[in-house]
């Protein structure tokens, strides 16, 4: 059983910078393919980006490749969400979660892949 924990979300202006974090425990961190997901008020969980289990891979939604990097430290178990240049349209309650991953490129975008969530942090984007 993996447990995830989120923090880093706030309150930030447009164009700022924010990191989130996710401290992971109770697995084998590594074995883990891992995604942050975010969820607007009356809307549903949507995908933002994806790492593979060594960090080589990732994958990104378009409405924020190029702003946002998805990274990992296996060592300290822990993923990350860097977010530059952020918008209003940004704001939501930001997830993270894993899959066991059986091949080393496996990357996922679906709500409904992956196996494990934490609680979500909130970020507020004020124009």
């Amino acid at each position: 059983q993996v447990q995830l924990v989120e923090s880093g979300g706030g309150l930030v202006q447009a164009g700022d910078s924010l990191r989130l974090s996710c401290a992971a425990s109770g697995g084998t961190f590594r074995n883990y393919a891992l995604g942050w997901f975010r969820q607007a008020p009356g809307k549903e969980r949507e995908f933002v980006a994806a790492i593979n289990r060594g960090g080589g891979y990732t994958d990104y939604a378009d409405s924020v490749k190029g702003r946002f990097t998805i990274s990992r430290d296996n060592a300290k178990t822990t993923v990350y969400l860097q977010m530059n240049s952020v918008k209003p349209e940004d704001t939501a309650v930001y997830f993270c979660a894993a899959v066991f991953a059986n091949y080393v490129v496996t990357v996922r975008r679906e709500v409904s892949e992956y196996s494990y969530w934490g609680q979500g942090t909130q970020v507020t984007v004020s124009s």
